[in-house]
């Protein structure tokens, strides 16, 4: 193994695939190698569809080895730390591999040890998370006979924002389908104080709220659970409205039959306790070129990135091409002035089996749909329309394996 390359790309993911097939079709004869350890690929955005019982998970994997793009070099080993300094990672066996250029896209890790009492209960099984094992989530929600369902959500940044409340829904249409919804409390407990911050989506996700019976509870955040006795605690909020100051936290302890939940998120350690990360933990990038605040030769994309949008492959999809336009100039010994990403991300949030909103956003909040949408006959992506189901449950899985991987355009 050599242990120099032109181009360093740090995550084989959906950021790190996309980004160098980008690269070696502008440039077939670029020295590219990706580092990851993983043996499988998984397409995630379907766990949600897997978590209810309407999508295969073996369709959700493929081996990473068949993925890795033609002219790039894979080296199946875990990065433990970087030195930007020398421009150079050093591997988890000791190895170090330098570079001219670096692209940071690791993902994300999960942190149980943030919530009390997590790691136990997922290993009795006693909660469930479509972002861990979906098919136990589908278990779940198959042995359900009615009492309190408990969906909820950390108070750290989270890869696509809005899995909580998909499976949510689809858990509320489930128990409306088998006859439980007047057996069921169902409870959508977030840190958050609006169930989404975009109004034309919210109005629409109040009506769902209703329809299931949900009792949302905002300013909730988990901190233990009880896997014995199936208790939840959360920290509540306490604003005063008037004065806009919060209170106290409040303890409140919820009993649950079933719970399920995203668990907290941060950045791999190797970024959260290098030089390259910003004070949250997150890579500190320019949020609209991609490009390292102080390292000039390196790039983020993805869920690593400290950008303040949505954490999701849509944003990867719309990142990526500013990622190799601003490296490529850079190689070409011109400046990375390509400022042109503006925080577009998106959340198709699924509200039953068969329908769908389509939250698309940028960092202003500002709800920007496709106008792509209307070849579809999708007019108000903000309403339900199984329109968009098939979006979800079979477009999109295409087109990620088919087109995005491969670089091509979507």
């Amino acid at each position: 193994m050599k242990s120099h390359y032109q181009i360093v790309i740090v995550g084989a993911g959906t950021g790190g695939i996309m980004t160098a097939s980008q690269l070696l079709r502008e440039n077939p004869k670029l020295d590219i190698a990706i580092i990851d350890p993983a043996e499988n690929h998984y397409y995630q955005p379907a766990w949600t569809l897997v978590g209810a019982g309407t999508y295969d998970f073996e369709k959700t994997v493929r081996p990473m080895k068949t993925l890795i793009p033609d002219g790039a070099k894979w080296i199946q080993e875990a990065v433990s730390e970087l030195h930007p300094h020398e421009s150079s990672v050093e591997l988890s066996n000791g190895m170090k591999i330098d570079y001219d250029y670096l692209i940071l896209s690791p993902g994300l890790i999960y942190d149980y040890s943030m919530i009390e009492g997590l790691a136990e209960a997922l290993e009795k099984g006693v909660v469930c998370s479509n972002y861990i094992d979906p098919k136990h989530t589908w278990e779940c929600l198959k042995n359900f006979k009615g009492g309190n369902a408990i969906f909820t959500q950390p108070d750290t940044p989270i890869k696509c924002g809005g899995a909580p409340q998909k499976i949510l829904y689809l858990a509320g249409d489930y128990f409306r389908k088998h006859g439980l919804l007047n057996k069921t409390n169902i409870s959508f407990a977030t840190p958050g104080t609006v169930i989404f911050g975009i109004k034309k989506i919210a109005d629409t996700l109040n009506k769902v709220l209703e329809r299931y019976h949900i009792d949302f509870k905002p300013l909730h955040s988990p901190v233990k659970i009880d896997p014995e006795n199936k208790i939840v605690y959360f920290k509540k909020k306490k604003t005063n409205a008037q004065e806009g100051e919060s209170g106290p936290d409040e303890l409140v302890e919820m009993p649950f039959d079933l719970l399920h939940l995203a668990p907290p998120q941060t950045a791999p350690d190797f970024v959260r306790k290098s030089e390259l990360a910003n004070e949250q933990g997150w890579l500190d990038v320019n949020i609209h070129s991609m490009q390292h605040n102080k390292f000039d030769n390196v790039f983020g994309i993805g869920d690593v990135a400290g950008l303040p949008t949505a954490k999701t492959g849509a944003a990867i999809r719309k990142q990526a091409p500013v990622v190799v336009n601003n490296l490529l100039k850079i190689i070409a010994g011109k400046a990375a002035d390509d400022h042109s990403y503006q925080g577009y991300s998106s959340c198709p949030l699924v509200t039953a089996y068969g329908k769908m909103v389509l939250a698309e956003f940028n960092y202003k909040n500002e709800f920007t749909p496709d106008p792509m949408l209307k070849s579809m006959l999708v007019f108000n992506s903000h309403k339900e329309h199984w329109r968009l189901w098939i979006l979800k449950k079979y477009i999109l899985p295409y087109l990620y394996w088919n087109r995005m991987l491969k670089g091509k355009d979507v």
